[in-house]
């Protein structure tokens, strides 16, 4: 239901038993990894590839780390995530080559319906991330549904990210703004 549905900008309610049920999984997967001790690095990703739709061979994401359904998730090859990361994956999230990630950033897919009655029904909608190649991402940045950050980039600290960053640059902010090219 997801893949059809982070295509397109039409709601659609946010529980069903399939969907209930993929969520359950991926958090019983996502429990098991941030369990494991720190130094059993072969198991934790041994889950992380169950967990994800494709993987890169050489990736490290430190614990805790919690997402919704993984199967949406697709991270690239050097692929770094501090602690507390957080990737809402009702649409799909990519994330190409030599990115690095920061504590406690958060990837949102999913949002709620503008109008009380529709988001009191529980309906929401899902757009899909993509983070290029040669990516930085400093410490406690969000990044809101249909972000497409560019190649080379390097999104500073405490940062909102509600719109497209184009390649090369370096932006930073709330909401989230190009400063300077690099």
């Amino acid at each position: 239901m997801t893949e059809q549905k982070n295509e397109s900008d039409a709601l659609y309610p946010s529980g069903s038993e399939k969907l209930d049920r993929e969520r359950a999984y991926a958090k019983g997967l996502c429990h098991e990894h941030n369990q494991l001790h720190p130094s059993q690095m072969d198991e934790r990703n041994a889950i992380l590839r169950k967990l994800f739709g494709k993987t890169g061979k050489k990736f490290l994401i430190e614990q805790p780390f919690y997402c919704d359904y993984g199967y949406n998730i697709e991270i690239g090859e050097n692929f770094y995530m501090n602690h507390g990361g957080v990737i809402l994956d009702c649409a799909q999230v990519t994330f190409g080559d030599n990115v690095f990630i920061a504590p406690s950033c958060g990837f949102y897919t999913v949002g709620h319906a503008t109008d009380i009655e529709e988001r009191n029904k529980g309906m929401i909608y899902s757009h899909p991330i993509h983070v290029g190649n040669d990516v930085w991402i400093g410490g406690s940045v969000i990044v809101l549904p249909g972000v497409t950050i560019g190649n080379g980039v390097i999104i500073g600290a405490g940062s909102v990210v509600t719109k497209d960053i184009p390649d090369n640059v370096m932006a930073f902010g709330n909401p989230c703004r190009v400063v300077r090219k690099i």
